[in-house]
């Protein structure tokens, strides 16, 4: 199972579409309203993209879900697209922070241990980004290789956000001769598909998820296998 904690709206869904003015003082009742009503639309919305897919799932639906009128929709969000984007903006930050680190840190690593020290802090990153609300997990798990259109556009960009980032930290170590001289292509999606796999089978309830003990167990069997001697 996951382990996770309740996170403030703030963190959970940052604001969608910004008014034309703004909504009173930051941390004012307007600004706090327009929150309240931007995580109500999300909240509604992630069970109904789970059950029924993006495509599927429509603005009647979500709104009807978050008990407000559909015009109060488009006050929020331009489309499902935006909805979508605001559903998966914290993991995408929490993303860009973590792939950006270990970037910083194979650049300074010396040696295996500096290595393995790198991938660790990396894959500890994710795992806080993934408990912060595995449901998200799962609407990526489940749309993450479907059309890149529409609604699905900011899941299918974080997708190759993942892949990128995971072939450029390989090529980042093989350029410092910390790694086996394999198609880095080939050893950075693997580890990605594994992930996946794990995170499925956790979500599933099919693998309890302790987020230290599979982190050191993915981090040993990756660097066993494709690390220079």
């Amino acid at each position: 199972m996951f382990f996770f904690t309740e996170t403030p709206l703030s963190r959970r869904y940052p604001p969608g579409k910004l008014p034309e003015q703004r909504p009173g003082p930051a941390g004012g009742a307007r600004a706090r309203n327009r929150q309240q009503r931007t995580a109500a639309l999300c909240d509604a919305a992630l069970p109904l993209f789970l059950s029924r897919g993006l495509e599927t799932t429509t603005v009647d639906a979500i709104t009807q879900g978050a008990g407000v009128a559909k015009g109060s929709f488009y006050r929020y969000f331009e489309d499902k697209e935006q909805l979508v984007a605001t559903l998966f903006a914290p993991f995408a930050e929490a993303l860009d922070a973590a792939l950006d680190g270990c970037a910083e840190a194979i650049e300074a690593a010396e040696g295996p241990a500096a290595l393995f020290g790198a991938y660790e802090a990396l894959a500890g990153d994710l795992a806080a980004a993934f408990t912060l609300n595995p449901e998200v997990v799962r609407l990526y798990l489940q749309e993450h290789r479907g059309p890149d259109e529409g609604a699905r556009r900011p899941i299918r960009t974080l997708a190759s956000r993942v892949r990128e980032g995971a072939i450029s930290l390989t090529e980042a170590a093989h350029a410092r001769a910390l790694l086996r001289p394999l198609p880095p292509a080939v050893t950075a999606l693997a580890v990605v598909g594994a992930v996946e796999a794990i995170l499925a089978a956790a979500l599933e309830g099919e693998l309890a998820f302790d987020p230290p003990s599979v982190i050191q167990s993915l981090v040993d069997m990756m660097l066993k296998g494709v690390a220079a001697d």
